[in-house]
């Protein structure tokens, strides 16, 4: 993000133009739909016909989906997609019935799949999007000053709030609210996080990108911690592919087309991030206008090619099993982590239907 300059009323400015980013985990409430036909007659067009996919939550990290739209992958598969906005509920709901195919998500599902909903996860889509700031002038320089501060948060429950525990928990600080050694406050709105960061009101911002890194890349905040390089995280998925149980079972094939969309746009994006960013950029999938940082982004997301599925076969199931055991060891799991992982994960054959 560009420089902040030093007045009141810019910064003021510049929260108000940042007001639509969201991130992995945030949506729209807008009900605009995109389809890629609108004439009636799709079956005879398209093998699977019209299929409704979550897209339109402005994440950047969300690029497979943008550009196996754009590219027409999905068109090449047999679908007609239609891109809508679903929030949380929505998706849950649409994929235990079987009306939502798949969706993108993070380890914030996995209590939801712990509490019998009917979702499994059967890929990776990209690894880490989510910072831990704080103002470049604050006391706070490592994970051990954070004892005893404020930490705010899209939701508690969500992904920001289960990084920063996992974070704190893996080096001896308990994030459990009845032992009073950091406090999470919500927020929903990025904006009114970073406000009261500027304020003193909380501490540490837990962010998701763009957001975090439009901030980190003003100069006036430091990055505690980057789930993209920083451990417990680096190197593994933050967001996965989520398919409906429902239609797992009873049409494998279209989950299977599905993936091969998903996987051929993977492949482009490795091979182009700059005509990626563009694609984005043009079609206002994400409201980021800062074209340096969004490549760079794009980049450090790490989607995976073929040739890396290749190297590591099992690195989405050792990577679900992984933040079970983090999931588990801070309480928001509840089941064994192997259990877990057997139930919640399953191996697609994505040549059926070919």
């Amino acid at each position: 993000m560009k420089k902040f300059i030093k007045t009141v009323s810019i910064v003021v400015l510049l929260i108000f133009l940042l007001s639509t980013v969201s991130g992995c985990g945030s949506t729209s409430e807008s009900n605009v739909k995109v389809s890629q036909s609108d004439t009636s007659d799709t079956t005879t067009k398209f093998k699977y016909g019209r299929v409704d996919i979550p897209g339109k939550e402005g994440s950047l990290c969300a690029a497979p989906i943008y550009i196996a739209y754009e590219k027409g992958f999905y068109a090449d598969e047999g679908f007609d997609v239609k891109l809508i906005s679903a929030d949380t509920e929505t998706r849950k709901i649409g994929l235990n019935n079987g009306t939502i195919p798949i969706v993108n998500g993070d380890f914030q599902f996995f209590p939801s799949i712990e509490n019998e909903v009917k979702v499994k996860v059967v890929d990776g889509l990209h690894f880490g999007c989510i910072k831990l700031l704080v103002p470049k002038d604050s006391p706070i320089i490592s994970v051990e000053d954070i004892r005893g501060k404020r930490i705010s948060v899209d939701e508690v429950g969500g992904t920001p709030h289960q990084v920063a525990s996992v974070w704190l928990e893996n080096n001896g600080i308990s994030a459990k609210p009845e032992d009073g050694e950091v406090t999470f406050l919500p927020f929903s709105d990025g904006n009114l996080a970073v406000e009261a960061l500027n304020k003193g009101e909380v501490d540490v911002a837990a962010l998701w990108d763009p957001f975090g890194s439009v901030l980190e890349k003003t100069g006036n905040y430091r990055v505690l911690l980057d789930i993209s390089t920083d451990e417990p995280f680096a190197d593994k998925f933050c967001c996965f592919l989520y398919a409906s149980e429902k239609m797992i079972n009873e049409e494998p094939e279209k989950v299977a087309a599905l993936l091969r969309a998903y996987r051929k746009a993977q492949n482009w994006i490795a091979a182009n991030p700059e005509e990626t960013v563009d694609i984005i950029i043009k079609g206002k999938y994400s409201q980021i206008e800062d074209r340096e940082l969004a490549i760079k982004l794009i980049k450090s997301y790490s989607y995976p090619t073929t040739e890396d599925r290749a190297k590591n076969p099992t690195q989405v199931r050792d990577n679900v099993l992984y933040f079970a055991e983090q999931l588990y060891g801070i309480g928001y799991l509840n089941t064994g982590p192997e259990t877990f992982t057997n139930h919640a994960y399953v191996e697609i054959d994505i040549s059926l239907g070919e």
